[in-house]
Formats: C-alpha cells, structure tokens, sequence
C-alpha cells in the first residue's frame, strides 16, 4: 500500500511537469521517491530480468540504446526505454513511473536502459538484468570519474556470470571484462577507408588493462580503438567476433554482416560501432539479420543529426560534441574533414562547470588527430571561449596550420562568435562546441539578426 501511495504522488508529478515544462522532468519524480523511499525502484512488478538491456561505457550509449529500440520496435517487440538520456537511477525509475499502471505493473515486455558508467552499481540492485552491453572505457569527466581504471572498478562491482556481455571486441578496456562472465558475445569492426595509424607527436599510449603493459594496435578505426594485442600477457582481438562489420563503404552508406547488406544511417565512422552492437544484440535476442536490416533504414538518432543555422547567407552546420571526450571531439572533427569543399571551422572548447571547483581541461584536444581536418580545404579556424580559445589555437599551430589563418574569440557572446563567422570570407561553415553555447547561438539568430 505505502508504494502505490508512493506511485499515485510520483504520476501526479509527471502529469505536472507535462503541463508545466514538458520537455523536462526525466529524472525529477524518480529522484524525489527514490529518496523518499529506497526500495522504491525495485517495487515495480512485471519486469522480466531476463528480458532487460543494459548499454553502458563511456561513448555511444544514448545513439544505441535509441537503435536498440528502434531495431526491436520496427520488429513488433514492445519496449520500454530511457530514450532522453537520463541514465542514473532517478531516471530509470521515472521511466518506470511513466510506463506502469497505479497499481506498479511496467506496460512492457523488453526493457533497454543506458546507465551511467559510474552510477551502475546503484542500477542494478534495483533491477536486476541479465544484458549488458560495455561500448567503450575512455577518459570522461576527470572530475567526476578520475581514469578510466575507475570506472573500471566500479564496473567489476556490478559485473557477475550471471550476465550476457556485449563487449567491443576492438576497445581493450571494454574487453577485458570477458573475464568475468563466461556468457560473452563480440562485435567489431573490419579494416576500412576510414581506419588509420598513429604517429604524431602527441601520441598517448594505452595500458593493457589485464598486465599493465603497452596496448599495440594494428591500426585504429577510431581514437583508441581497433585491433589490438599485447606482447607480454597476449590479451588481443577475438579473431573471429560474433559479429563484424566487413564490405564498409562511406560513399555508398552501405556494410554487411554474414553477407547480409545493411544501410548506414549515418556515415560516420564512430557509428560503425554502435551499428555492431546492436546487431549482436539484436541477433541474440532472436531477431535474423535481414529483420535488423530493414529497421535500419528508417533509424534517425534522437538529438544525433547536423543541425543548421542561416546566419547572413551562411550555412552553419552544427556538430554536438561531450564535453571532456577526446573520442567525440574527433569523431567531430573527422566529419568535417570528410567535406574536402572549402570551409570554415569555428570550434569552443570550454571551461568545464560540473561541480566547484570548475577548471578547464585542453589535454583532450591533444589527443586527437588534426592532421585529416588541416588538409581537407579548412579556409579559417575560429577558435572562440572566454579561457580556452588560445590554448585551442595552440593546438591547431602545433600541427602546422598557418597562424593567418586562425581567429581568436575570447568570448562567449554569440554576437561576437557570429561577427567573426561572417568576416571569414565563406559561407560553407562548422560549428564544434557544446551544446549550451549552440542553444545561446541559435536563439540569438532567431531574434531577428538572421536571415532565416
């Protein structure tokens, strides 16, 4: 009776937020009952634990727990998911709130959540569930999450043999997590126009996460990831994962699994993983591979397209990148150098406000490959931010760009960052910052200094 009570407030709430701001409360109503009550979350009946999806890591949760959804939805399954991202337990349980009669009962067969790296050990007592999916281990929020061993720790707290792993067969760190279950599938990604080699002078090598020794990737199809081995302990890449994307063509938007063609949704090369996890996610809960495939072509990544603005005959194309993340940043800058037109690329990279004290963080720049977006025809660098903006030109100097071709911005004022995108003599422009400063942009030019 004391958690139907519960509930019947906790929908109350819901249907308040809906009318009030109904583009917020994700996490508010779980937040409030979870502190009210501690047992709240596991109270929910109806859940089949085997039938619940776990996708955590550093990058990618949210774009493939929407594709995860999208797949097993297209094929008649009836899902419940977090689709807005609000992956710590507060948010789970206002899923939960939102998708269950008064009485507690979850109006669902499937259940696929992200959850929070870091948050996950609280998760999973709540609900108990037997998929999981590790995308990736990278550094993220070194506030928050000190190293990616961290995050690795509060993991192997979670972890256990009674769970199906989904592991990236081509991140070490993700991998290594095969030890503690023996119910593992992998997925990968073969060898493509996009895979590359490091050998810059900021190269930062990985430890292997089983011996502590030097990771040696064979070449890298994204930051950090690729196959790999290590000499000393010989913890390496599956040579025959469950599922591996081959055939990959960007121009085309076209790979196949098992001979099987798929579309690209998206022709980026980070994605490429996400499509690989999902398949073998999919595939192991009983769908074939021409049922993935189709659902494939109608995929569109909630918050994940280019978004454009019209700013005095300019097209602004605006890519969202996480803040602390070299792996997205260069995911970023990769699609920018994909378009071999003539550009100008404005990039704000900025003091980062979690909790106090703020700081501002420039090594993850240097982690990133700036060698394929300084010869694809860039006209102009904006580099702009009140702190960061010249430790950002920095970057761009240090891998040869001309200094006549770089603008500094010390501000965050969107007239400012505006004005210097229109003296830059082109109109095909990118946008890389985060996504508050796109929002002030966006809202600037639709007070009427657009022509929209």
């Amino acid at each position: 009776m004391k958690f139907i009570i519960e509930l019947f407030v906790a929908k109350v709430i819901v249907f308040l937020i809906n009318i009030i701001a109904p583009d917020k409360g994700t996490s508010f109503p779980g937040k409030l009952m979870n502190r009210l009550d501690r047992n709240f979350a596991r109270s929910f009946k109806g859940i089949d634990y085997d039938k619940v999806v776990f996708i955590t890591g550093t990058n990618g949760k949210s774009t493939l727990t929407n594709l995860i959804h999208h797949i097993l939805k297209k094929n008649g399954y009836d899902v419940v998911a977090n689709l807005q991202g609000a992956n710590q337990l507060c948010g789970i349980t206002t899923t939960l709130i939102k998708n269950s009669d008064l009485r507690g009962n979850v109006k669902g067969t499937w259940f696929v959540f992200e959850v929070d790296e870091r948050s996950f050990y609280q998760i999973y007592p709540a609900i108990p569930g037997r998929h999981v999916v590790v995308t990736n281990i990278q550094k993220d929020q070194v506030q928050r999450n000190g190293d990616p061993d961290f995050i690795i720790r509060k993991l192997k707290e979670v972890i256990n043999g009674r769970m199906t792993l989904y592991l990236n067969n081509d991140e070490p760190r993700s991998k290594s997590f095969e030890a503690l279950s023996e119910d593992v599938i992998y997925y990968g990604v073969d060898k493509n126009a996009s895979s590359y080699e490091k050998t810059g002078l900021f190269d930062i090598s990985m430890p292997c996460p089983v011996c502590g020794r030097r990771i040696e990737f064979d070449y890298l199809n994204i930051d950090n990831v690729g196959p790999f081995s290590c000499s000393y302990c010989q913890f390496a890449t599956e040579k025959d994962p469950n599922v591996l994307l081959k055939n990959i063509d960007f121009a085309l938007g076209r790979f196949s699994v098992d001979g099987q063609g798929f579309e690209m949704p998206y022709t980026i090369p980070f994605m490429l993983y996400n499509y690989a996890a999902a398949i073998a996610v999919c595939a192991n809960l009983g769908l074939k591979m021409a049922e993935i495939a189709r659902a494939f072509t109608s995929f569109i990544n909630i918050g994940g397209r280019i978004e454009t603005l019209r700013y005095r005959g300019k097209e602004i194309k605006y890519i969202r990148i996480k803040q602390e993340n070299p792996e997205t940043l260069q995911s970023a800058l990769d699609s920018v150098a994909s378009d071999k037109t003539e550009k100008v690329i404005v990039l704000g990279l900025y003091e980062l406000v979690d909790f106090d004290p703020h700081y501002t963080n420039t090594f993850y720049a240097y982690e990133c490959d700036i060698s394929k977006l300084a010869a694809s025809g860039v006209k102009k660098y904006v580099c702009f931010s009140e702190y960061v903006c010249y430790d950002t030109a920095l970057r761009f100097l240090y891998d040869g760009v001309d200094e006549e071709d770089i603008i500094i911005v010390p501000s965050k004022e969107p007239k400012d960052v505006l004005a210097a995108i229109e003296k830059a003599d082109c109109e095909n422009v990118y946008l890389i910052t985060w996504l508050l400063m796109f929002n002030n942009l966006k809202n600037y030019i639709k007070g009427g200094e657009a022509d929209v």
